[in-house]
């Protein structure tokens, strides 16, 4: 009796081990929405405060998402000397010194001060998200992969709409005013004017503050906690055999592509969340109005999150969820460019939808069958991430050369790519 007992409790035991685990990731996870999305608000913010030009004001994405391009590979370096659960810990700690950053950066009112804190908090990110994207990949059936990735999706897309709502109260508490204050800028005086904006700056401070605290304290709880580690060195028999003749990283092309795809989709899904306040007022919509129009977007993300835990992999593969997503990703973003005023807004908010099966669908496809090659694999797609930086970038260069809706022409050859990662580039393997 004893020995039929004894493995079902080791069982029972596994299974509220991974789910302690999952409970942890999804908080982490919860943070990285919080943090990721709070761009959405200082875009924004930052052009009123700082006296930004649209180009100039998306560089708070390239500050913070360049730094996954910059700091991916060493995030692996760190990960192989310390663990999981303590690069998850060193992490979290980065993003509060980030946040701190922030205080002298409004005290002064200085752009560039901005742009390091929130560099430094990307340099958080990918340490923790180099860690536990693969951790939630590898802690259960590789086929299910996309359904945990999603349930992860949702705690990212819940604290990406609280956080911002609550920063957007703050520093558009009186939005009202905010316009008047921005009509009325060139008519001040140059002292009376920097009274004003440095009011507005220090705004972000008491926020930020928070942050920080709560970035710290769970720096610690992670420490303590029980979290399992992975080892994602060993490979099982079937993909040690056909990894026998790989030396390199570089030898697995549906890896190189999906870094590719996941460069794109990053881009696009910064476009649909951070640019949309912008894009509302110049379609004639009140600052008062268009602080929300964000969390439109995020709230698409969560039904398509929901979706993808329903259908994954019952009724839909990972691949044809990807081949789905990046149709629509096409018809929403054309849709938006034909259209004007609410409808055209509304429609740059479904992109949400498209975009939400895409990372928990790119991910698993990308990262199958690397073996022993996982951390390094990981941290090729977290630079991925970097096409945050950069689209958004040439997004703003765009807005300030024709308009912002004309620039959305942009992300249709980037679902384009995607759909052919979907179809056919995740099955080459030579």
């Amino acid at each position: 009796m004893s020995v039929k007992t004894e493995p079902m409790m080791s069982q029972e035991l596994e299974k509220r081990n991974d789910f302690r685990a999952i409970l942890i990731i999804g908080v982490l996870f919860f943070i990285f929405g919080s943090v990721t999305w709070l761009n959405s608000v200082l875009i924004p913010y930052l052009k009123i405060a700082c006296e930004l030009t649209n180009f100039e004001s998306y560089f708070v994405t390239f500050a913070f998402y360049i730094s996954y391009l910059v700091m991916a590979i060493p995030s692996a370096w760190v990960l192989k000397v310390t663990g999981f659960k303590k690069g998850m810990a060193a992490g979290l700690a980065v993003m509060a010194l980030g946040a701190l950053i922030f205080i002298p950066a409004a005290l002064n009112r200085t752009y560039s001060l901005f742009l390091i804190g929130l560099f430094v908090q990307g340099t958080g990110l990918a340490l923790l998200q180099t860690a536990s994207n693969p951790y939630i990949t590898i802690l259960g059936p590789a086929e299910s992969a996309a359904k945990r990735i999603s349930i992860m999706g949702i705690c990212s897309k819940v604290g990406g709409i609280l956080a911002p709502i609550a920063l957007g109260f703050i520093v558009f508490s009186d939005p009202e005013a905010l316009d008047a204050l921005v009509k009325q800028l060139g008519s001040m005086d140059p002292i009376q004017k920097a009274l004003e904006l440095d009011a507005v700056a220090h705004r972000v401070i008491t926020p930020y503050v928070i942050v920080a605290s709560a970035l710290a304290v769970l720096a610690v709880l992670v420490l303590l906690s029980s979290l399992p580690e992975v080892d994602t060195d060993q490979e099982d028999e079937a993909v040690a055999t056909a990894n026998t003749s790989k030396t390199s990283i570089l030898q697995f092309p549906h890896l190189l592509l999906g870094v590719l795809a996941i460069f794109l989709y990053v881009g696009v899904e910064v476009l649909s969340v951070d640019t949309i306040i912008s894009y509302g007022v110049e379609q004639g919509f009140s600052l008062e109005d268009a602080k929300f129009f964000f969390s439109f977007t995020l709230g698409a993300m969560l039904v398509g999150y929901l979706i993808g835990i329903v259908t994954i992999p019952k009724i839909l593969k990972q691949d044809v969820a990807l081949q789905i997503s990046a149709v629509l990703g096409v018809v929403f973003s054309i849709a938006a460019i034909l259209t004007d005023g609410y409808v055209s807004v509304l429609f740059i908010a479904l992109l949400g939808l498209a975009n939400s099966l895409m990372w928990p669908a790119i991910w698993p496809l990308a990262i199958a069958g690397l073996g022993r090659f996982t951390k390094i694999g990981s941290s090729l797609l977290i630079m991925g991430i970097a096409g945050g930086a950069i689209i958004p970038l040439v997004y703003g260069r765009l807005t300030d050369m024709a308009n912002a809706q004309q620039a959305y022409w942009i992300m249709v050859p980037c679902y384009l790519f995607i759909w052919f990662f979907s179809t056919k580039g995740h099955r080459i393997r030579k």
